[in-house]
């Protein structure tokens, strides 16, 4: 409401600013036309009387071409002055457009003390400064993607060609195999992960909702992980009783494994990872618990960008989409997703309610 009230200030001022213009022009066209006239009839240029037809028909044209002519002039040098801010507008919105993303507005000091220059300045700006870290993300995408992508290629291909040697032994062969299918599964995941984002990304409305036991959910989700966690001798505490919830079974499942993936991924060996649900009326807060590395304050507001890894080495699994896929299901659900990481523990909060209002069940 109050935006909307400074938008409709903004154009107000905007259409008097520019009718003020025209009524300036007006006047002083006419005012200077007048001057003219009366100065060229004292100094007798028209020797006809100014009661004949012809002379006042002369007088008429003659101030029409003198206002025409103040008119275009005045126009020319107010618009200079006082357009100056558009066309300032205008120059850094056409480097934006040629790919410039380092393009910020600057006013002059009282050009800024306008309200609508100060909104017009700061819209600009973060305009500007998302499209600037969208290009950074873009490029960050294309490197880390085709690095987590042309990883598992490489060793696929790398240890196909092994397999094609005749004095191999069938144990070593069956390890090459091995290796072979996990790269394979890997790539999956890691393409199911890109497609599930596109999904979710364009879906406005939360459709198939169910009530469904969450708890059983989540104890699933853990059996589907089981081979991740078993290799790094990890353990779980699951604090939590039955709890059920009104929601897209499918999409809350995509939640709990990326959120349950990442502190497998990201806890050292032999450590315990603690699952918890809370009840809070008509919310439920759903966390996970891991010990490691710990999540800087900077990198809290990046984590759930798409393709953003806080792991620059690659040292870990991954490609930076599965926590953006976590927040757009929990927003279409209404909920909410919160971080904490200190004291060398890492907890991913989902708040989500029972039911999530507006939804389509379908």
């Amino acid at each position: 409401m109050k935006r909307n009230k400074q938008e409709r200030k903004g154009k107000l001022f905007l259409t008097l600013l520019f009718s003020f213009m025209v009524f300036i022009i007006l006047v002083l066209s006419v005012v200077l036309a007048g001057v003219a006239v009366y100065i060229l009839a004292n100094f007798d240029v028209f020797t006809a009387s100014m009661n004949t037809y012809p002379s006042i028909g002369l007088v008429i044209l003659f101030m029409a071409l003198i206002s025409i002519l103040l008119g275009s002039g005045f126009a020319v040098l107010l618009s200079r002055l006082s357009l100056s801010p558009i066309t300032k507008v205008v120059t850094q919105m056409n480097r934006l457009a040629s790919g410039d993303f380092k393009a910020r507005l600057n006013f002059s000091k009282r050009v800024s003390r306008l309200p609508i220059f100060s909104d017009i300045t700061n819209g600009f700006n973060k305009m500007a400064q998302e499209l600037e870290n969208t290009e950074m993300l873009r490029g960050d995408f294309i490197n880390n993607f085709s690095h987590e992508f042309k990883t598992p290629i490489v060793s696929i291909a790398g240890f196909a060609k092994l397999l094609k040697r005749d004095n191999i032994p069938q144990e070593t062969k069956n390890e090459y195999v091995n290796i072979i299918e996990e790269e394979s599964l890997r790539l999956s995941y890691m393409a199911t992960n890109v497609l599930n984002l596109t999904k979710v990304e364009n879906q406005t409305i939360l459709t198939d909702t169910a009530a469904f036991n969450l708890s059983e959910q989540l104890r699933s989700c853990l059996l589907i992980l089981e081979n991740k966690w078993v290799k790094k001798n990890i353990e779980f505490d699951l604090n939590f009783t039955e709890h059920s919830i009104n929601a897209n079974e499918e999409l809350l499942k995509q939640v709990w494994i990326n959120l349950i993936d990442n502190a497998i991924k990201f806890s050292p060996e032999n450590e315990l990872i603690t699952v918890a649900i809370r009840d809070c009326g008509d919310e439920l807060k759903i966390s996970v618990s891991n010990k490691g590395p710990e999540i800087s304050e900077e990198d809290k507001s990046k984590i759930f960008r798409k393709f953003y890894q806080a792991d620059i080495s690659h040292s870990s699994e991954g490609n930076g989409v599965g926590l953006a896929i976590v927040k757009r299901i929990v927003e279409l659900h209404k909920g909410r997703v919160e971080v904490e990481s200190k004291g060398g523990i890492t907890t991913f909060t989902v708040i989500i309610p029972k039911k999530p209002l507006n939804i389509v069940a379908m």
